[in-house]
């Protein structure tokens, strides 16, 4: 079956795709989900934070190794999670390829009511296997700098604006996983690692052509809540068929760049 994706087309009717990074670009100002989506408006993209990428890839085989023995990771032990395991489940790589999360058997659960077939790429599941519930886990890369006057690394949290984006990725991953027919845990898990420097001399190996950064590694639980999913999908099927742009947030970003090409255009 042909695949509907990209820019929305009315007349199309195969299920449109939608990936997760874009119901969150709805939340944060369906204005410009309208231009991108409804319009095919290419906005600037973000750069690739490969470092980010790299540690998520080492995570990955971190809790592999445990997913082929189905025993719990020591790192999952020393959080008092030895009752779970990596997730093991043929389709693994499929669930983490978000580039591709339309294909079939990848990490997508179709919304019958708006046609949309709504999916992304999953980092990881812990599994219960007396209970059989499944637990999202979300892996998170940053470096915190210190704190205050001591200048003792900051601890982590999922505090502030920005990672209210996470919470809501989290509820995504949990509603999606639940239409794929599984039983899912309401709390989640996010693996956060933070690199490192107070107290430390430097990063250079005796090798003086390799350097080892540290990184703390911190277990968060998150009590989602994937309520207003639906309502998200219902309110973006209606969004997509309307012909005006709604207006923007307040203060979004993209919109001043747009007023600013705009600007420059008839200056």
């Amino acid at each position: 079956m042909p695949r509907h994706r990209g820019t929305f087309k009315p007349e199309r009717e195969e299920p449109y795709e939608l990936s997760r990074s874009k119901v969150e670009k709805f939340t944060r100002c369906p204005a410009c989900f309208w231009l991108e989506r409804a319009k095919g408006v290419k906005f600037p993209s973000m750069p690739g934070f490969n470092l980010n990428t790299n540690t998520d890839i080492l995570l990955k085989r971190d809790f592999g190794v445990y997913r082929e023995k189905q025993k719990p990771h020591p790192f999952m032990i020393q959080n008092g999670l030895e009752h779970l395991v990596p997730f093991q489940h043929e389709d693994m790589e499929r669930w983490a390829s978000a580039m591709h999360f339309g294909a079939e058997n990848h990490f997508n659960t179709l919304h019958k009511e708006t046609n949309i077939l709504f999916g992304g790429g999953l980092d990881d599941v812990w599994h219960n296997r007396e209970t059989d519930e499944l637990y999202i886990v979300d892996y998170k890369s940053t470096a915190q700098g210190v704190n205050g006057p001591k200048n003792q690394p900051k601890p982590i949290d999922l505090e502030g604006p920005w990672k209210a984006g996470y919470k809501r990725q989290m509820d995504m991953y949990q509603w999606v996983m639940r239409g794929m027919g599984y039983q899912v845990n309401d709390i989640g898990y996010f693996v956060y690692v933070d690199g490192q420097h107070w107290g430390i001399n430097g990063m250079l190996d005796e090798n003086p052509f390799t350097a080892t950064m540290k990184f703390s590694a911190t277990l968060l639980a998150y009590q989602g809540n994937d309520t207003w999913v639906e309502g998200a999908l219902r309110g973006i099927k209606k969004l997509l068929q309307q012909d005006t742009c709604p207006p923007h947030s307040e203060g979004c970003e993209e919109e001043i760049f747009l007023k600013g090409v705009l600007d420059a255009i008839s200056g």
